[in-house]
């Protein structure tokens, strides 16, 4: 072979082998980021090419798949009565991609996950389209449907517990929207998209105001300043405090009074929770002080980042401040923030004897041949008040409901423990102020599986008609009524 021969030989031998060499990195190494690019079309085409698996609820289906007949994307995600159930489901869209439980589980709902490797190796050698898993919830239908109904036209949200397990019963946000108005790729899944945006819907029907929106939780958190009270030594539930009417604000010129005329001077705490003592609960926590105050509200849950139920609940404050902002923090008020979700919980754990469970609402992940793959198992966060301050919280809430200012959520035969709140907001109070309520029941058997948050952000309602008591507490209740129904 001649020299030039030889040397054009040599350079196409290197270009094979550079070839090669390319080839092998792209599939060695670079083959999962191009399988993830969101600029590769063959993935998403083979995403939409089957039906998605779906969200249970007691048994049943609440999602879909349609067949849309025409386009690359074969099947488009349904929802049943997508409005009531979106703050549990989020969404899933061709053109917007997923939220909450849709993204969370999006490898069980589409087939993809590593666990269900199994069952893809059986369809791919049955030639049998790849077929998604199931994500079984612990939603209690019934409990949603009430939810949903009670608030109505109002804008606010509900969160119910089972307090022996944390399992969510019921997560509610109005207004809402329906995730199958959008899950397609067209322009009209465009423009109903578009719609439901913060900077042209005020109303923010996307919001999931019981996990992602926290409010001042009013006289409802009273139960945290009331445990924190009884588990300092210094408070026992009928014996009187030494509390004026009205109080000076610590290192203030501030007197601070309460909602009409009530029975708060020196009110025991009993009573100060019956009548919602504004004096009684301020002074407690300026005594117990900022720091103390703090660690209780922690042990309920609060200035908590992560908490993941599996969608990740925002965060509810309870603040480091001076005095006077602690003592308003005591009842509610200044800096002190919550979820529904979180004052939830605070009823959830007193109802369960000071035992606080972590709050979860996916049961089961199940793979298309119903073998569960994965089991929740219930987990303990905190004791944030001993069994036996718990119960006189119990007897307290009781008695709220029994004669105090939540009768409205009152159920024949039922014991029902409940707190009512009234929070402020706006500058000087000159906006519309949240009706709040937080509440349990209490079974003839002694069970008590629901305790139940409910707010009320926004009515047609009258100011002077909005009260935790008229408007969150019949809510409560029907919330109570339905899980108790389901059983008897």
């Amino acid at each position: 072979m001649n020299k030039p021969l030889r040397r054009i030989a040599i350079f196409c031998g290197l270009l094979v082998l550079a070839l090669l060499a390319r080839d092998n990195w792209i599939q060695l190494v670079q083959a999962d980021e191009l399988k993830t690019d969101p600029k590769n079309r063959r993935v998403a085409i083979a995403r939409y090419s089957q039906p998605r698996g779906n969200i249970i609820v007691d048994g049943k289906a609440i999602t879909g798949s349609a067949d849309t007949k025409s386009g690359d994307f074969r099947y488009k995600r349904t929802y049943k009565n997508g409005p009531m159930w979106s703050p549990v489901t989020g969404y899933a869209s061709q053109a917007f991609g997923a939220n909450q439980l849709e993204a969370l589980n999006d490898g069980i709902l589409t087939g993809d996950d590593d666990r269900l490797f199994f069952n893809r190796t059986i369809d791919m050698l049955t030639g049998k389209p790849q077929k998604g898993g199931n994500v079984v919830t612990t939603l209690n239908a019934k409990a949603q449907k009430a939810a949903y109904q009670g608030l109505g036209d109002k804008k606010g949200a509900v969160a119910a517990i089972n307090p022996k397990t944390g399992a969510i019963l019921a997560l509610a946000s109005t207004p809402s929207y329906d995730p199958s108005s959008f899950a397609g790729n067209g322009k009209g899944d465009t423009d109903e998209w578009s719609k439901l945006q913060k900077e042209k819907n005020e109303d923010e029907p996307m919001l999931n105001r019981a996990l992602r929106q926290t409010y001042p939780p009013g006289s409802t958190f009273k139960v945290v300043t009331a445990a924190a009270g009884l588990e300092s030594g210094e408070y026992d539930l009928d014996k009187q405090t030494d509390s004026p009417d009205p109080y000076k604000l610590p290192d203030s010129q501030t007197k601070l009074g309460n909602e009409g005329n009530i029975p708060c001077k020196n009110a025991t705490v009993r009573d100060a929770l019956r009548y919602s003592c504004n004096t009684v609960f301020a002074q407690m926590s300026n005594k117990i002080g900022n720091k103390k105050m703090i660690e209780t509200a922690d042990k309920f849950g609060f200035n908590n980042k992560e908490l993941d139920t599996p969608v990740r609940a925002a965060e509810s404050v309870y603040p480091k401040d001076n005095r006077p902002q602690n003592a308003m923090a005591g009842i509610g008020q200044a800096s002190n923030r919550a979820t529904p979700l979180q004052m939830a919980m605070v009823a959830s754990s007193v109802a369960n004897n000071g035992a606080l469970m972590k709050p979860y609402m996916v049961d089961q992940l199940v793979a298309p041949n119903l073998n569960v793959v994965e089991q929740h198992k219930p987990t303990e966060l905190d004791r944030p008040v001993s069994s036996e301050n718990a119960q006189k919280l119990q007897q307290a809430m009781e008695t709220v409901v029994q004669k105090g200012t939540g009768t409205s959520a009152q159920i024949p035969g039922v014991t029902v423990g409940g707190k009512t709140g009234t929070a402020q907001r706006g500058e000087n109070n000159s906006e519309n102020p949240y009706a709040w309520f937080i509440s349990y029941a209490k079974d003839s058997n002694g069970d008590i599986p629901v305790a139940v948050a409910v707010v009320i952000e926004g009515s047609d309602t009258l100011r002077s008609d909005i009260a935790g008591g008229k408007l969150a507490a019949p809510v409560a209740k029907d919330v109570m009524n339905a899980v108790l129904e389901g059983k008897r």
